[in-house]
């Protein structure tokens, strides 16, 4: 009896094994429906599963708005969604992978209310139109809305229900000064001083993104002072080029640092590190298979958006050669493939497939991705450049949503050899956190473009960088001499931050270097000479300096590792600094201009480590190291700077 219990017991609990791995290994579609206008979830909602026009199964959505089919073969499926006080959507090229759950939130619009008729007493008739309802921000903004059509304004504190007059529709506008709160940006905790003795390694992996300064930019030149987590030291310093030497040997890049005083904080010293990557032709580039991924949701109807992207991808199809390839793929309420692998000879068609798409419907970001990554693995080059570029707001709302799945895939496919570059564009609803992860892990770059200059600047003047990885994980490390340096920060990079170990770590993920790319990195540094309080720790009496005068000229040892393309196993270069801080005015124009950039951030963060930083003094450090600024890059911060501190002014 005993034997049969035990024997029952166990094949009890291989059922449940088998059913938890398979629930854990599920594939199919779930998902909510909500009413778009009131933002209510939608239950009793009819929900209709379709392949290719044939009925599959049907569900009606619980109280929470609900409804799941699981478990689905791997296909391609179409949903059909129905509710009595909405309009009928259709959501089709569902692509559903063994093993994923595509998970979404589907809005319905309203029925249209009929519109009717009354009189007014001048014996008039207008028409009443229903819109949303929308709290009324500001009298001036909904007065000078009106006065362009006509007409006039009675109630300015009430809920508006209906519009007299023409139809009107009105956007929610956020006052001058203040940035959309819609908008999605990282939190950024700065990084902190650490005390030498305790901590004398730093680690972090390289970053070559953009984006950050040129969505600043983009800002300041409508009015807006950035919010502080959209500040990002190190993107802003690498915006710019650098006059670092071009690498010898067989090395990827060049590695030189540079030690100065620091121009925000007496006593302080500023250590610049600048790397170089090797430029390589685009003659000698490898064949590019090319998979634009573009969206074309109702959110990119504007003209800094999709016709911006348009504009901006001309340019790149404007450089490739014979041996390229490039494919179009869009996403909106499903994802499609609107020009198959093409060859870069044939311009005008890869130029006509751009100049068709128009803007509509949700984002089914999420499908998006799987489509576009399956098309460049169908078309790999083993020996080519694989990258998907993807053009986007930001804004995904159907399909794979969550940023951890998408983080997941993304990292999968990299494993393929499939990079992931990631082209931001607009604002509003501009989800700058999610393209940053999409890009960091896809091993791609992440720029955003406000203009056509802009594009000119990444996919143009910058292509090689933008397309070629040289070298990738790229990984620094520093250790500091305690018995010069009392503590030190990194400026920037808090996003990019490893563990020690991570350093000697090949399977650890960093940062890729492209072709022609600059690398900078500024620590500030407190020497040991100075009497200065760092932190709150007390003094330790197991720590004491070993005196050491074999290193006593040492401030510190940088260690880079990084693996070529092709490689899995990294490669080490090690450079010591051992020079005597030069006053700022002797230091390279490099370096002060840095430094600038730095400080300049600092203000728009409103940085607790701001010190003395001040705009005139921002200004002056940069106009000292503009340079011969041939593309106009410095003379444009300058111009920046004199913005954003009138601005400041102007709001005290």
């Amino acid at each position: 009896m005993n034997i049969l219990l035990f024997r029952f017991s166990c094949f009890c609990l291989l059922l449940l094994s088998v059913s938890v791995r398979a629930q854990s290994l599920q594939t199919g579609i779930k998902g909510t429906i909500r009413d778009s206008s009131a933002h209510s979830l939608l239950a009793k909602a009819s929900v209709f599963l379709k392949k290719k026009s044939v009925l599959l199964k049907t569900m009606v959505t619980d109280k929470a708005g609900n409804f799941a089919f699981v478990p689905l073969v791997p296909d391609t499926y179409d949903l059909e969604i129905q509710h009595q006080t909405c309009q009928k959507r259709i959501i089709k090229g569902i692509i559903v992978e063994k093993g994923w759950t595509v998970s979404s939130t589907w809005s319905l619009l309203k029925k249209p209310i009929p519109p009717s008729k009354v009189s007014e007493s001048d014996g008039k008739t207008f028409e009443i139109v229903m819109h949303k309802s929308k709290r009324i921000n500001s009298r001036q903004n909904w007065e000078g809305a009106y006065q362009k059509s006509g007409s006039k304004l009675e109630d300015s504190n009430e809920e508006v229900s209906r519009i007299k007059g023409n139809a009107l529709v009105f956007e929610e506008r956020i006052p001058s000064g203040a940035v959309d709160p819609n908008e999605e940006y990282n939190k950024i905790i700065e990084n902190r001083f650490q005390g030498a003795i305790l901590k004398p390694l730093s680690t972090f992996s390289i970053d070559v993104d953009r984006s950050s300064y040129a969505n600043i930019r983009r800002m300041l030149n409508t009015g807006q002072i950035p919010p502080p987590d959209a500040v990002r030291f190190e993107e802003m310093v690498n915006y710019f080029e650098y006059e670092y030497p071009q690498p010898s040997g067989n090395e990827p890049f060049s590695v030189q640092t540079e030690y100065t005083d620091c121009p925000w904080k007496a006593g302080h010293q500023i250590v610049h590190i600048g790397i170089r990557g090797r430029k390589i032709s685009i003659d000698n580039m490898p064949a590019n298979n090319l998979v634009f991924l573009l969206d074309v949701s109702g959110s990119m109807n504007e003209p800094i958006k999709l016709p911006l992207v348009k504009s901006s991808l001309r340019l790149l199809v404007n450089q490739m050669r014979a041996e390229d390839k490039v494919s179009i793929v869009v996403y909106a309420g499903a994802a499609g493939l609107v020009l198959p692998p093409t060859n870069g000879t044939e311009k005008q068609k890869i130029l006509d497939a751009l100049e068709g798409l128009s803007a509509g419907g949700s984002t089914a970001g999420g499908q998006g991705i799987l489509l576009a990554y399956k098309t460049a693995k169908e078309n790999f080059l083993p020996n080519g450049n694989n990258r998907i570029i993807l053009a986007t707001d930001g804004d995904f709302n159907v399909g794979i949503q969550n940023q951890n799945d998408l983080q997941t895939l993304v990292e999968q496919k990299r494993k393929e050899n499939i990079y992931l570059s990631v082209l931001g564009f607009g604002s509003g609803n501009y989800k700058d956190a999610r393209m940053e992860t999409l890009a960091d892990k896809g091993n791609g770059n992440y720029a955003y473009i406000d203009n056509l200059l802009e594009a000119q600047k990444v996919l143009v003047k910058e292509m090689g960088g933008t397309l070629l990885t040289i070298a990738k994980d790229v990984k620094i490390q520093v250790e500091f001499n305690p018995s010069r340096v009392r503590s030190y920060r990194l400026l920037g990079y808090e996003n990019r931050l490893l563990q020690d170990a991570d350093f000697n770590d090949d399977k650890k993920d960093a940062g890729e270097l492209g072709s022609g790319h600059t690398v900078t990195a500024l620590y500030e540094i407190i020497p040991v000479a100075t009497n200065e309080k760092v932190d709150s720790i007390d003094q330790l009496k197991y720590q004491e300096i070993r005196k050491n005068t074999r290193y006593s000229n040492e401030l510190l040892t940088l260690k880079l590792r990084y693996k070529r393309p092709e490689d899995s196993t990294s490669q080490l270069i090690t450079h010591v600094l051992t020079q005597k801080p030069k006053p700022l005015t002797e230091s390279s124009e490099n370096c002060r201009f840095a430094c600038a950039v730095v400080e300049f951030g600092m203000l728009l963060r409103n940085s607790e480590y701001k010190a003395n930083s001040a705009y005139p003094s921002v200004l002056r450090l940069a106009k000292s190291a503009k340079g011969q600024d041939a593309e106009g890059y410095r003379g444009e911060f300058i111009r920046l700077v004199t913005m954003a501190e009138g601005m400041k002014k102007g709001g005290e």
